[in-house]
């Protein structure tokens, strides 16, 4: 029994679904957002909620049950409220500027790194070493913030690097000074 899939999502308003055979399609004010669904699950709208259904007990239909209603529920969170991802640059003289729709990177190169968003994506600066990332596709802001983090990962020795906001970095201890000969 999935726990996740049988959960009904509930659709504000404002937000409008159109159910096909194999496509999900979500309208609402920030935008639209399709999403193709295997044969063996079926949704089902029933007034200002959707239900998701498995036609069979397969092992390969029970595992889509779940993803399949997670999915969908981010597609109605995502044209209705947006997402958005927080990266901080931590360490001296690491900063970012705006550059037209995107954002130009100094961290500690000898050359600056230019990043620029993806379709339906937006980037806000405050100050200049947080940078807000924000869309209505949840995978779509994942991955771009993951990118620019993987510009310079946060050294386990100093702490300094690309990081999420509120991420705790272990810190490991150097090396410690030769006692012995």
């Amino acid at each position: 029994m999935s726990r996740i899939g049988n959960k009904p999502i509930q659709i504000p308003s404002g937000v409008t679904i159109e159910i096909a055979e194999s496509l999900v399609t979500v309208k609402g004010p920030k935008g639209e957002l399709s999403q193709y669904i295997n044969d063996g699950i079926v949704l089902t709208q029933e007034e200002d909620q959707v239900l998701v259904s498995r036609q069979t007990e397969l092992k390969e239909h029970k595992a889509l049950h779940g993803l399949i209603r997670s999915l969908v529920a981010n597609m109605v969170e995502g044209v209705s409220s947006g997402f958005e991802k927080t990266l901080e640059l931590v360490g001296v003289g690491y900063r970012v500027q705006q550059s037209g729709k995107g954002v130009n990177l100094q961290l500690g190169y000898s050359h600056t790194i230019d990043v620029q968003p993806k379709e339906g994506i937006t980037f806000e600066l405050e100050g200049n070493n947080l940078i807000k990332i924000q869309g209505i596709d949840k995978q779509v802001v994942g991955e771009v913030a993951a990118n620019i983090r993987k510009l310079r990962k946060p050294n386990v020795y100093t702490g300094k690097g690309v990081r999420y906001q509120g991420e705790q970095v272990r810190r490991k201890a150097g090396k410690s000074g030769a006692s012995g000969g």
